[in-house]
């Protein structure tokens, strides 16, 4: 068979799905297993790409603890019926009948052994196994809803579906292929959009907060980051840039522009009461001697310097004073100047509305035959896994009715 044959389209299938990341290629498997005709198009020149990349390699695909209470949106109760259907124990099932290597790294997060790709290959043999086709560099031009299904426009010719699934995804990271395509068809059927922002990203710090910290990239911590409602203990990393690392990207979905951040320095600890044991226990011991039990010598050289303290004896700091030092060490407090944005947010905040989508098939309400899964939703997990399991839910609510 010529390879034109091969790129050629079916003059009309059951399924349309338009997307092949973690949500679509599991919904093409879900709806294939049930007999349907399923075929998925991606714009992209290989299936799964943000897949591939996520947890340094080796996908952070699902979490032991996931909860809907992981889980941003203005509709919080929105994700609960599919995540109850298709939980982290049937994703594990799944991974597990394929004999994928996996481990647990920290906080419930399960990792592959070896690479993202093993996740990638099971997805991809479930949708042969259901007979589910997939073509990559192929566009949408256009949607035309018929009186019952769509005729689909593409790159590669026309497509007639009686279901049309949009796994589109977010606006993060545009180097990947990310568009606002999903929120485009949204619109076109009326659809409303919660505004979205990039979510899971590090923060910018202004100039002159780069400058007393440029000694620090590289440097890290644990740390409580707090911000509105949000309170998360985890590694907090010192860029060039700014701070990043695991409690600066979970904080960061809480964050607004103009709002403070405060940093606990000493998670689990009482500064000002673990000092003056020190001071009862060796009251020469100098002050930077003792706080590097804590942390590195270059963080505690930079948190004297930024809050103007000499290093001395401990038994030369009276009572107050020395309360006073603990208190200015244990917590920042600083107003970010912003986000390194879509280009490496791992995810979007906001999307379609759920208002207009039914929580247990993901079908649009007011048009029949029209599904939307995964992130393009306005539903956004915590870091640590919740955000494929949510593609995975979703994805197989569809791909049950569809």
């Amino acid at each position: 068979m010529s390879k034109s044959a091969l790129r050629q389209l079916p003059e009309s299938v059951d399924v349309l799905i338009v997307g092949a990341g973690a949500a679509g290629l599991m919904c093409a498997a879900t709806a294939g297993k049930r007999g349907r005709r399923v075929l998925v198009l991606d714009h992209a020149n290989r299936v799964g790409k943000k897949i591939l990349m996520s947890g340094g390699g080796r996908c952070n695909f699902t979490n032991l603890y996931t909860s809907p209470e992981n889980y941003y949106s203005q509709n919080p109760h929105f994700c609960k019926s599919a995540l109850a259907r298709y939980t982290q124990w049937d994703f594990i099932a799944l991974v597990e009948k394929h004999s994928i290597p996996y481990h647990e790294k920290t906080l419930g997060q399960l990792f592959c052994d070896n690479k993202s790709k093993d996740i990638v290959d099971m997805l991809l043999a479930e949708c042969r196994a259901a007979k589910a086709q997939i073509r990559t560099r192929c566009g949408i031009q256009s949607i035309e809803p018929l009186g019952t299904g769509f005729l689909v426009n593409t790159g590669l010719g026309k497509v007639v579906c009686e279901s049309l699934v949009i796994a589109t995804g977010g606006l993060s990271i545009p180097t990947m292929g990310a568009t606002g395509f999903g929120y485009d068809v949204a619109r076109q059927f009326g659809l409303k959009i919660v505004p979205t922002r990039p979510a899971l990203v590090p923060f910018t710090l202004h100039r002159h907060q780069l400058e007393q910290q440029q000694a620090l990239p590289g440097s890290a911590l644990p740390v409580i980051a707090s911000c509105g409602e949000g309170s998360f203990p985890e590694q907090m990393l010192f860029t060039h840039r700014g701070l990043s690392g695991p409690a600066v990207l979970q904080i960061s979905s809480y964050w607004r522009e103009g709002m403070s951040v405060e940093f606990d320095l000493v998670p689990g600890r009482n500064l000002g009461e673990w000092i003056s044991e020190k001071r009862r226990q060796n009251p020469d011991s100098y002050l930077h001697r003792v706080l590097a039990e804590l942390w590195s010598k270059k963080l505690v050289q930079h948190f004297l310097q930024r809050q103007g303290i000499d290093s001395r004896p401990l038994k030369q700091y009276g009572e107050t004073a020395l309360a006073d030092i603990a208190l200015k060490l244990q917590y920042w407090k600083l107003v970010p100047a912003g986000t390194e944005g879509y280009r490496t947010a791992e995810v979007t905040l906001g999307g379609v509305d759920t208002d207009g989508i039914s929580s247990r098939t993901m079908e649009c309400k007011t048009q029949s035959g029209l599904y939307f899964i995964g992130e393009v939703l306005d539903v956004t997990g915590w870091l640590g896994g919740y955000n494929f399991q949510w593609a995975w839910a979703s994805g197989h609510a569809a791909g049950e009715v569809v």
